[in-house]
């Protein structure tokens, strides 16, 4: 053998060892898909986010029979807390985007943290799934092509409470906080109200205790008003519904809101009446995919599922559906394309992501709160369900 075919072999055999070496490590990474999943473990939301990592894991494991497989790639997930922090919410994405190496991610709980993190999905080109940030600037002017949502947006939390809401002959005062939230929340609601009359907007800070001032500038705004009075509350988290101390009734003053978790709707039970839009409460929808979420969360927690538990579910079921329908292809120009249009089945019942702006369309039911001894909170009772179809949902990106 002359010196270089032995040249050559060597040069050969150390390739192979090489590629025998590194190929068990490439074949594991490539038999994953890691997933980050980055909510509010701590914070305001605290309790909305740790209900949105239960329905996450859970629906996962209902989608994927128990396996944590799509084909021969295990779903691995990454849990990160965002504290309800931007600027750390931000930094938590390019972390995972970057040094994890996530394939995509999921989350987070606070509208504003939502905000911040569009950014970085688009700097990296890869898929953020919103579940349950609200505010319509996500899929807005804010939006870019890499961002899903699951959760509602304000809009269609605003058109589905202005079904009850909206009749001539009420004056109707909102009370929100002041943040994409809530700010986002009580523009779809004006615009979705045609025939009542929309007489003062309150916005107070995101972490009010002492609702005194502003319920006081409200009852002044409405107490002269002709007819059906009400003020409508667009929250999340605390207690707004401590208004009510203040002798509303006197005044004629009636409250209405939309559906919340269960702790808040405990203050529902002075309201029985209350009419609003719901997003989800684990009684109403009748459908294979809650039934089967529903049994399990009595099984393990000996509890019914919540409000976000059931938006965790359903943003399970929209990523497994994807990266089935994908053949287990997560890079971002692929699942763009297979998650457009596509329709997948929820809790809630079907949801299907608009081209447009990528925003889950979905139904919401209009309820009316029942008392009943049994639950600690205001039962809402199905009046109707309003259809994604029924809902004329602005498409608010400019791109």
């Amino acid at each position: 053998m002359d010196r270089r075919t032995w040249v050559a072999r060597t040069a050969l055999g150390a390739v192979a060892v090489a590629c025998a070496v590194a190929s068990p490590l490439a074949m594991s990474q490539a038999k994953e898909i890691k997933i980050a999943h980055i909510y509010s473990k701590t914070g305001p939301l605290e309790a909305y986010g740790k209900q949105t990592a239960t329905g996450f894991m859970m629906g996962l494991d209902y989608a994927t029979g128990g396996t944590m497989m799509v084909g021969d790639k295990k779903l691995v997930v990454i849990e990160k807390d965002d504290q309800g922090k931007p600027d750390l919410g931000k930094s938590l994405l390019a972390s995972a985007y970057g040094d994890d190496k996530v394939d995509l991610a999921v989350g987070p709980t606070a509208s504003p943290v939502a905000l911040a993190m569009l950014p970085v999905a688009e700097e990296y080109k890869k898929i953020l799934l919103v579940e349950p940030a609200v505010a319509d600037s996500i899929t807005g002017e804010k939006w870019n092509r890499y961002i899903f949502r699951t959760g509602r947006n304000s809009s269609q939390d605003a058109i589905s409470n202005a079904v009850a809401l909206d009749k001539a002959g009420i004056a109707i005062a909102t009370m929100a906080q002041d943040s994409a939230f809530g700010r986002d929340g009580v523009k779809a609601f004006k615009e979705a109200i045609k025939k009542a009359k929309v007489v003062h907007e309150e916005f107070l800070p995101p972490a009010t205790t002492d609702f005194t001032a502003g319920a006081q500038r409200l009852i002044d705004k409405l107490k002269d008003q002709p007819g059906r009075k009400v003020i409508f509350i667009i929250w999340a988290g605390g207690n707004p519904f401590k208004i009510a101390d203040m002798d509303l009734k006197r005044y004629g003053i009636e409250i209405a809101t939309g559906g919340n978790i269960l702790p808040a709707m405990t203050a529902y039970k002075q309201f029985p009446g209350m009419e609003g839009a719901a997003y989800y409460y684990f009684g109403i929808p009748k459908n294979a995919v809650n039934e089967a979420m529903v049994a399990r969360h009595y099984s393990q927690f000996k509890a019914p599922p919540d409000f976000f538990t059931a938006g965790g579910f359903s943003a399970a079921m929209a990523v497994v559906t994807a990266l089935k329908n994908s053949k287990g292809d997560a890079t971002a120009n692929t699942l763009i394309k297979t998650m457009e249009g596509m329709s997948f089945d929820t809790p809630k019942g079907k949801m299907t992501f608009r081209k447009e702006d990528h925003q889950a369309m979905q139904s919401m039911f209009h309820f009316k709160i029942k008392v009943d001894p049994a639950f600690a909170w205001g039962v809402p009772e199905l009046v109707r369900e309003i259809k994604a179809e029924e809902m004329s949902i602005p498409i608010r990106n400019k791109r």
